[in-house]
C-alpha cells in the first residue's frame, strides 16, 4: 500500500514539475484492493487491468524502474516506451494486459483463464475494472461465459463511486455490482475495499475457489478515489463532503496505525519499509529520466509478425 501511495505522490509531483508530460490516472485511495489480492498470488497468476490500474501493476510486481521508464516513454520501459501510461504490460510478473478500452479486461481475462484450464494449470486470472465498466456488454458476456465454463477467473470491480465523471446512482440501476452475479450463477460479494483484512479474506475465498476448479466470483470492492478521473480533472462533479470524509479515513495511514496498535509491526519497522520504498522510487525516477527515447526504427517494429514493406 505504501509503495502505491508513494509512487502516486511522486508521479503527480514530477508531472506538476514539468519533468514529464503525460496523461496520469491517480489510484490514490484505492491502495488496499490490489494489495490484498496480489499478496495471495504468484508470478504465475495473471492479471488484466485498465488504464487507471497503476496500483494493480505495482501490487502485482511490475519493477518500478521499468514502470517509470514506460510512463516516461523511454526505450527501457516495459513496452520499450511505446505503450505509455495506458498500456503497461509485464508478463514476467503476470501483468498480461493493460487496456485502454473500458471493460475489455474481462473477456481477455477469460481467454487467459481458459488457456490455463485447458493446460490443467492451477493459475488464476484477475480481471480489474471500474463500476462504469459493469454497464457495457463485455461485462455481461464475460460473466456468462466464465460461469458456463467454470473458468478460474475473479472479476474484481473497484467501485469508487464514479464512472469517469458520472456518479454511480446516475448511471447504474443495480443496487450493487455484486447483485448482478446471481444472474450468472456465480457468487457475488460486496466488501469494504478500504479494509485490508476484509479485502484479504474475500479475495482469498475467491482465489481458493478458482484454484479448486469451482469457477468464477464477482467481487465488488467499495472504495473512493481521492483525485479526479485523470490528473488535472478539477473533480467539480464530486460531492465535497463525501470526498472530505473519504480522505479523512485514508486507508494507508489507518492500516499503518492498525499494524502498530495490534503489534504486528513496530513503527521503526514500518519506517524502514517506507524509507526503502522512497529510495527505490528515487532510483526509478533517475533511471527513467536517464534512459533514451525509442529509436525512430521502433515505429515499424512489433507491428507485424514479419516485416512487410510499405
Amino acid at each position: 500500500m505504501s509503495l502505491i501511495k508513494q509512487n502516486d505522490e511522486r508521479f503527480r509531483s514530477v508531472v506538476k514539475s514539468g519533468r514529464l508530460v503525460m496523461p496520469y490516472y491517480s489510484p490514490r485511495g484505492q491502495e488496499v484492493i490490489p494489495s490484498a489480492v496480489s499478496v495471495q498470488l504468484t508470478n504465475d497468476d495473471y492479471i488484466c487491468t485498465i488504464y487507471r490500474g497503476i496500483h494493480d501493476m505495482l501490487a502485482k510486481g511490475v519493477p518500478t524502474k521499468l514502470l517509470w521508464a514506460e510512463l516516461a516513454g523511454r526505450a527501457t520501459g516495459t513496452c520499450k516506451g511505446k505503450g505509455g501510461p495506458m498500456h503497461i504490460t509485464h508478463p514476467a510478473s503476470g501483468v498480461m494486459v493493460t487496456t485502454g478500452v473500458v471493460g475489455s479486461s474481462m473477456p481477455i481475462a477469460n481467454g487467459l483463464a481458459l488457456a490455463a484450464q485447458i493446460r490443467g494449470e492451477k493459475r488464476v486470472t484477475i480481471a480489474y475494472f471500474g463500476d462504469g465498466a459493469s454497464n457495457i456488454g463485455a461485462f455481461h458476456e464475460a460473466l456468462n461465459m466464465a460461469s458456463v465454463w467454470k473458468l478460474p477467473v475473479i472479476f474484481v470491480c473497484q467501485n469508487n463511486g464514479y464512472a469517469e465523471h458520472t456518479k454511480y446512482e446516475y448511471g447504474t440501476s443495480a443496487v450493487s455490482i455484486a447483485a448482478r452475479a446471481p444472474g450468472y450463477s456465480m457468487p457475488g460479494v460486496t466488501v469494504d475495499g478500504n479494509d485490508p483484512v476484509a479485502m484479504y479474506k474475500a479475495a482469498g475465498t475467491a482465489i481458493a475457489r478458482a484454484r479448486a476448479g469451482e469457477g468464477p466470483t464477482l467481487l465488488e470492492a467499495k472504495t473512493f478515489r481521492f483525485q479526479g478521473h485523470v490528473f488535472g480533472d478539477v473533480d467539480a462533479y464530486m460531492d465535497p463532503a463525501e470526498k472530505a470524509a473519504a480522505i479523512a479515513k485514508d486507508p494507508v495511514p489507518a492500516y499503518r496505525a492498525w499494524l502498530i496498535s495490534n503489534e504486528h509491526a513496530s513503527e521503526a519497522e514500518i519506517d524502514m519499509i517506507e524509507k526503502a520504498i522512497k529510495q527505490e522510487i528515487d532510483e526509478a525516477v533517475e533511471f527513467a529520466m536517464a534512459s533514451p527515447f525509442p529509436d525512430v526504427a521502433e515505429l515499424r517494429r512489433d507491428v507485424y509478425a514479419q516485416e512487410v514493406e510499405a
